[in-house]
């Protein structure tokens, strides 16, 4: 299967120095109303334009089925960005000054009057950019997806782009997409019946951290760490998103997706591709995503078998959480009181390739954990224990290099020095590079990054077609092999703490324990 270049793709993707949006664009966010759109993408927009990377001319357009005014709408934007802007106050002359370029929209998502009533009011835009260069984000349930493409494209909003086409539209679609590889599979056809492969983008709001796109520049500018970044070094290497939350109101939702869905099949394997990658040919997008999937395609198939040797599921119970006393899983509203879901995944993956093989990566991820924190542990092999073995018991580790994704990002590497004295005593000591105090300044939104990217065409960041399909494809073989089967006692773990008995077996079946997060000192 073979993938078109984007659109205006810059020639080293989403890695490169601050840059500017440059062509005329209008951005219709569908789900106006939504705690998204309120939350991140008015802020992400704002604070680029802030910054002065939006197009010298643009519009925002909420389209949502509420009864407001432009003005009602971008007051109700105002008072959130109030709450949630990054900067520790909002710039009114500013704000005045991107809010003329904000209108809202009132349109039930299935009426297809009210798409044509948008085409008719794009046009009265006197600059052609600004009608016909076109960002549909579908801020919306994913059952809508299909339906609002088949709209737009009614409308003639939405157009297969052709080479030497002057003008283009791209749709950007948030998770969860699709709940299984089927699903996703006729998703991505009913997308692609109006739309090339190259106009849309799917989010995955970890591509755009700033920790997770240094991850390749860390791996492939430094020759000290890519040298030792394969099987004959490395031992072992340890993923972990930690989260504090439980459920909350999203328990319906999350009793039909569960753990395994809502994070493993996205986030999870998007930093393992990564980490796991081959050097691309270069930074430009097809040539990144297309090594993230040869990384997945390369994952072991796992039997039933392998599943229950292999994979941990968990679910909390009641405890606390940083003195905050928590329900369980069973208690959340909208929850079956005897739901066998998962709130807790762990599981033991290999990559079958010349530079990983036989190398475990074990991935974990959970809710109501001590911490909230993503980052990836790599420890290398320890060195032969000869050298030092009279002296007796010494504090020996393997070196060890961890990056951390969130929060306080850095990266830090553990090895031993000799602890000052007459006597050899050594002791694991830390060399440790941390953004803040580096380089003095913020670490971007996600959503800004991802909105400039998919305003300047870059789908660098954005999950391909086969990199969904491949992810849901290793998903689909565990689901397959829980069935129906209950939660056994080993599989439950108090909110608070860092998972089940069965996760901790794991590793320590293979003579290794997890690394838990640690707050920075």
């Amino acid at each position: 299967m073979s993938y078109e270049q984007p659109i205006n793709q810059s020639p080293i993707g989403g890695l490169e120095n601050i840059r500017k949006a440059d062509e005329p664009c209008t951005i219709v966010i569908f789900g106006a109303s939504g705690d998204l759109t309120s939350r991140k993408l008015i802020p992400a927009l704002y604070h680029l334009y802030l910054d002065g990377q939006m197009p010298d001319s643009f519009r925002v357009v909420g389209f949502a089925r509420r009864d407001k005014t432009d003005e009602s709408w971008r007051m109700e934007m105002r008072e959130s960005l109030a709450v949630h802007s990054r900067t520790k106050s909002v710039d009114d002359a500013k704000w005045d000054d991107f809010a003329k370029n904000l209108s809202y929209h009132k349109g039930d998502l299935t009426d297809s009057d009210a798409y044509t009533r948008l085409a008719d009011r794009l046009q009265v835009y006197q600059n052609e950019s600004l009608k016909n260069n076109l960002v549909f984000y579908l801020a919306i349930s994913p059952s809508l997806f299909g339906d609002v493409v088949d709209y737009l494209h009614d409308a003639q909003l939405l157009k297969r782009w052709e080479e030497g086409d002057e003008f283009w539209q791209r749709v950007v679609v948030e998770k969860p997409f699709g709940h299984d590889l089927q699903s996703a599979s006729l998703l991505n056809n009913h997308l692609l019946r109006h739309a090339r492969e190259r106009q849309i983008f799917r989010i995955d709001h970890y591509l755009g951290k700033e920790t997770v796109q240094n991850i390749m520049m860390f791996r492939f500018s430094n020759a000290i760490f890519e040298q030792l970044w394969n099987r004959e070094t490395i031992e072992h290497v340890q993923i972990t998103v930690g989260e504090t939350v439980g459920v909350g109101g999203r328990g319906g939702y999350f009793e039909e997706a569960g753990t395994i869905r809502d994070m493993m099949q996205n986030h999870l394997l998007q930093i393992l591709s990564l980490v796991a990658m081959e050097p691309p040919p270069s930074l430009a997008a097809e040539d990144v995503r297309g090594e993230k999937v040869k990384a997945l395609k390369s994952i072991r198939a796992m039997t039933p078998e392998d599943v229950a040797e292999r994979v941990v599921r968990g679910q909390y119970f009641a405890g606390t959480v940083n003195g905050e006393s928590r329900m369980g899983y069973r208690q959340e509203e909208k929850v079956d009181p005897e739901s066998n879901v998962e709130t807790y995944v762990a599981l033991k993956l290999f990559v079958d390739n010349w530079r990983w093989s036989g190398v475990p990566f074990y991935l974990r991820t959970g809710k109501n954990l001590p911490m909230r924190a993503s980052e990836v542990r790599v420890q290398f092999r320890p060195t032969p224990n000869v050298l030092f073995a009279a002296q007796g018991d010494l504090d020996l580790l393997p070196n060890a290099l961890t990056l951390r994704l969130q929060p306080d990002e850095g990266i830090s590497l553990r090895f031993n020095g000799k602890v000052p004295g007459n006597s050899i005593t050594s002791r694991p000591v830390r060399m440790h590079f941390g953004y803040d105090s580096e380089f003095g300044a913020y670490t971007p939104e996600a959503y800004e990054r991802l909105l400039l990217e998919a305003m300047a065409g870059d789908a660098t960041l954005f999950i391909r077609r086969d990199e969904v399909e491949t992810a849901w494809r290793i998903v689909d073989d565990i689901r397959a092999a829980w069935g129906d089967q209950p939660l056994t006692n080993r599989e439950f773990y108090a909110a608070g703490s860092w998972g089940p008995m069965a996760a901790e077996e794991l590793l320590a079946n293979d003579g290794y324990v997890w690394h838990n997060p640690q707050p920075a000192e």
